[in-house]
């Protein structure tokens, strides 16, 4: 597993039950979390003291419940990233704090390659992998569905020092968009994808994505540069294991520029603990 234990401003401190005990800069949160099934002893005192807990509704859904007042939005950082958190519906605060493990890897590519980088993060949410991206002086074309994500990714970037950056944000069906990419020729070095679950697109298309996933990948493989770096596969669907997200990878993009794709879950450290719980997964091919 690759563990995301770079983190100053945000911290697992522990995990129990189904929910997750953490703290956002000086803010603590109590949230869901399905992976979180053991029902260890919940004895950290700021169980008891959270700022607010996410609480799930038997009709589904849910709803914050805030014990104090907090700020509408604020700041935390990852190294020299800055980003906004905003409590907000379905118990997300803006960032998957577990991601910054390919946020750092991205970079190291973007850094390691010598020469300008074109990076296409598709499903951007909010804009954190594009914000690492530019950081490290890639240009980059930002693609998500929500133009209330895009604006906070753009909020992310001006709170990062990279606004001024090379950069176009793109409100878009990403599979729209990547099919008039390869009309127009446009080509990639990096391709990021974090592809939702599940969901319904403006026509009333379902996604569903151990259905599409592998059309996807093929899609995007039409817009890789002739000599791509990267392409990083994101999922947290149960139902699509590491080893399956690198065989996509190695049976769409392997063919046609050699290297090899690898996957595994990426997690954060518990502090209470000092074991890890798992978040995911991703997949990387490069191409060497």
């Amino acid at each position: 597993m690759r563990v995301s234990d770079g983190w100053l401003d945000y911290e697992l401190i522990d995990c129990s039950d189904g929910e997750r005990l953490e703290r956002w800069g000086d803010k603590i949160l109590i949230r869901p979390d399905p992976q979180a099934i053991w029902k260890t002893s919940k004895t950290d005192p700021l169980w008891k003291k959270a700022d607010a807990r996410y609480v799930r509704s038997q009709s589904g859904g849910g709803a914050w419940d805030f014990r104090k007042r907090l700020d509408d939005v604020w700041s935390i950082r990852y190294k020299d990233l800055t980003f906004n958190i905003k409590p907000m519906g379905f118990k997300h605060t803006g960032i998957f704090p577990e991601q910054a493990v390919n946020w750092d890897y991205t970079r190291q590519v973007i850094a390691a390659a010598n020469r300008p980088v074109k990076v296409l993060n598709l499903f951007g949410y909010t804009g954190a992998a594009t914000v690492a991206a530019l950081k490290a002086g890639a240009q980059v074309v930002h693609v998500d569905a929500s133009k209330g994500m895009v604006a906070w990714g753009k909020e992310n970037a001006v709170a990062s020092g990279v606004a001024d950056g090379s950069v176009r944000w793109i409100v878009d069906d990403c599979v729209k968009f990547v099919n008039r990419e390869i009309k127009r020729g446009n080509r990639y070095d990096i391709i990021i994808m974090d592809p939702p679950s599940y969901g319904r697109g403006p026509g009333g298309e379902v996604w569903k994505l151990e259905d599409e996933v592998y059309s996807f990948v093929e899609l995007c493989s039409k817009v890789l540069s002739d000599d791509p770096l990267m392409v990083l596969l994101n999922s947290y669907t149960a139902g699509l294991s590491p080893a399956v997200m690198s065989y996509i990878l190695n049976s769409l993009v392997t063919p046609l520029f050699g290297g090899n794709a690898d996957a595994s879950e990426i997690g954060l450290p518990v502090k209470r603990t000092g074991l890890v719980l798992p978040c995911g997964a991703s997949a990387i091919w490069r191409k060497a």
